[in-house]
């Protein structure tokens, strides 16, 4: 019996392993339009803006290949506000003269699929954020409570022994419960943060009864920092980074460049590397690192996203890439929220 369960433990081990983020311990969905919706990497994020707004983001990575990754996420933030919160016309310092106690409180919801070949995790996180304002700038704290259903789809398993009865023994669902907690400062032209993700590690036992080896969910950190500068009247540029590591320092880096026209255009460039205990290794020699190119336009109030990735590995080389689509909308009245808050 503990052999069987010890070739489960690999399996899923594997299978979470087959991400852009090649590492052992890669358990979260990955995103390329992340910068379009910190909210996905960092729970303080959440209402930071002074707007409500919803989310959809789709992805399917390595197009081609059978049962290759996909996630699908939908999230929701807002911030506590009253009507009268401000005035239209109210400048920036008298805003901040005039604010009261009650705006200062965010909260969100995101909730989750992520499938890769045999296995699948359906979760959901509930956001509580608190914004401090300062002088043209804000500093926000956020806790999420996160929980997801481990599943196995037996019927994409093949058995070398067709008859061994402990596959049919094995329990192939698990509830994994969990936290995330995160700092975000933002100014007129700066941004950055710091997040925590699976702070409990939980442990993932799959078999009957909670026997068996367990495989242990492993923390992960997220460091964000973007700055946004006009080149002229119509058009801004805003060059960011992303940093991931895990407990194991297993580490991956993004950079990204985006170029905005009018505030209604986009588009950008990023470079990932592959992930994994070198990363002078990854980034000079290519292997898993990936190329990503990203655009978008608003419509009123509604935001549209695309990226593409390339991935320059053997597996990338033998799909038709990843793609990636995101759709947003925001409510909220201008004069309830800071005009240099905009992020997209």
């Amino acid at each position: 019996m503990m052999k069987f369960y010890t070739r489960v433990i690999t399996l899923i081990a594997f299978t979470l392993t087959i991400s852009p983020f090649i590492s052992e311990a890669q358990q979260l969905p990955v995103y390329s339009q992340y910068m379009m919706n910190g909210f996905l990497l960092n729970p303080a994020v959440a209402g930071h803006e002074g707007y409500t707004a919803v989310n959809i983001t789709a992805r399917e990575q390595w197009v081609g290949l059978k049962d290759a990754p996909g996630t699908y996420a939908v999230s929701y933030q807002t911030r506590l506000l009253k009507n009268s919160y401000i005035s239209r016309s109210a400048s920036i310092r008298k805003r901040k003269r005039v604010m009261s106690r009650s705006g200062r409180v965010g909260y969100g919801g995101y909730a989750f699929t992520d499938m890769a070949g045999a296995f699948s995790r359906t979760g959901i996180q509930g956001t509580y954020t608190y914004h401090i304002p300062m002088d043209r700038s804000q500093l926000s704290f956020g806790v999420s409570l996160t929980g997801y259903q481990f599943r196995i789809n037996e019927d994409k398993i093949k058995l070398l022994d067709e008859g061994d009865v402990l596959m049919y023994q094995t329990e192939k669902s698990a509830f994994i419960p969990d936290a995330n907690f995160g700092v975000y400062y933002t100014d007129r032209n700066l941004y950055a943060g710091l997040s925590a993700m699976q702070l409990f590690q939980t442990p993932l036992k799959m078999g009957a009864d909670n026997e068996g080896p367990g495989f242990r969910m492993v923390r992960h950190y997220f460091a964000t920092a973007g700055y946004r500068f006009e080149v002229s009247q119509d058009i801004l540029m805003e060059p960011s980074l992303l940093f991931k590591t895990t407990e194991k320092f297993i580490a991956q880096i993004d950079v990204n460049i985006k170029t905005y026209f009018k505030e209604n255009y986009w588009a950008g460039i990023s470079y990932r590397t592959g992930g994994g205990y070198s990363i002078a290794e990854e980034t000079m020699n290519g292997k898993g690192s990936s190329v990503i190119i990203m655009g978008g336009l608003r419509v009123d109030k509604v935001y549209f996203g695309y990226s593409f990735d390339y991935t320059f590995n053997a597996i990338g080389a033998r799909t038709f890439g990843s793609h990636e689509i995101m759709a947003a909308i925001k409510f909220g009245d201008n004069a309830r929220r800071y005009r240099w808050l905009n992020r997209y």
